[in-house]
């Protein structure tokens, strides 16, 4: 695997650990097959924001192919990863910049912007790359979406919305805005025996619908509880981590809570993530469902296209409560 150069204080931060990160044993685990999936998954939404998934069709070959194929990406000369892929811009291949706005991590990334049409998934990637990796891409990509959407509608069904494709319509519209992203957190040896962990990616939350992320055996994903404070998520390679996102969070009127969550590495091992981002189109209007407001509730937040918050995500840091400027204050 590729190795980055090593960071230097003044732009990656060190996290000093006073203590470890408690695990979290009590991760919400669906089975989407369960006659009470619906249920366990609107309750889990409205806990934590966050909840991993089983029996959820996706192939163990698929999955090996495409994490194979990344590693070999990630493996090259950062010229040849640049080349490839171009720099990122904000698509394409980039290392420990995130955003343009001064946030950092100790990563290398590949963040794609896919569609519904096959032929453009991966429109910002050299023609030269390795029909096996586009293949791959490709099929899990579509893989993805198909699971999001099963989770949404079960999300809609456990809601008590009579359209059931009222949530899942926004990541199936053939303009849907969605993002597909490959993390490699490398190890870094001089680490190796400090109380010290690196700041791999920080802590926020996803401005999208829905997120739903995979990753090798190796752990560092932390998600905050209602209280705030900080548990560390153990490795599931057979599960697949969904987080309920900031759009998910207003469409809901607050009841699911769009979960804040960060990524912290040892710099003993490496670690892979993929993470699938189902957006709405950039037109959508996202706002409270008007079948979730009683007659005594209010709508928590002002209606905006995705267009406008996507706009005001791009434009803030990391760790930005990005909602707060769209809260409605009665």
């Amino acid at each position: 695997m590729g190795v980055l150069t090593s960071p230097s204080l003044e732009d990656i931060f060190l996290v000093k650990s006073s203590k470890p990160c408690a695990s979290f044993s009590n991760v919400p685990a669906i089975d989407l097959a369960a006659p009470t999936a619906a249920a366990d998954i609107v309750a889990a939404c409205i806990d934590f924001g966050f909840f991993k998934v089983t029996n959820h069709g996706v192939s163990k070959s698929l999955t090996a192919r495409l994490e194979a194929a990344a590693i070999d990406f990630f493996s090259l000369p950062e010229w040849e990863k640049l080349e490839k892929a171009g720099m990122a811009n904000p698509f394409g291949y980039g290392n420990k910049k995130i955003g343009c706005n001064g946030d950092v991590g100790w990563l290398e990334y590949l963040l794609l912007k896919v569609t519904l049409n096959p032929s453009l998934t991966i429109p910002f990637l050299k023609e030269s790359w390795a029909s096996s990796f586009c293949s791959a891409l490709k099929e899990y990509v579509s893989a993805m979406r198909k699971l999001a959407s099963e989770m949404l509608e079960l999300m809609a069904e456990g809601l008590g919305l009579q359209q059931r494709n009222v949530l899942s319509k926004f990541v199936n519209d053939e303009k849907s805005d969605s993002f597909f992203r490959l993390n490699h957190y490398p190890p870094w040896p001089m680490l190796q025996g400090s109380n010290n962990n690196l700041n791999g990616f920080g802590e926020h939350t996803d401005p999208q619908i829905i997120s739903v992320l995979r990753s090798n055996d190796s752990d560092g994903l932390q998600i905050a509880l209602k209280d705030g404070s900080w548990v560390l998520v153990p490795p599931d390679q057979d599960s697949f981590f969904v987080n309920v996102g900031d759009s998910l969070q207003v469409l809901t009127n607050g009841r699911f809570r769009s979960v804040r969550h960060r990524v912290v590495t040892n710099g003993r091992k490496s670690r892979f993530s993929m993470i699938y981002f189902g957006g709405p189109p950039l037109a959508a209007r996202i706002e409270p469902l008007p079948q979730l407001l009683g007659d005594q509730e209010q709508s928590r937040y002002r209606a905006f296209t995705w267009a406008e918050y996507k706009t005001a995500a791009f434009k803030s840091r990391l760790a930005d409560n990005r909602l707060v400027c769209f809260e409605n204050h009665h």
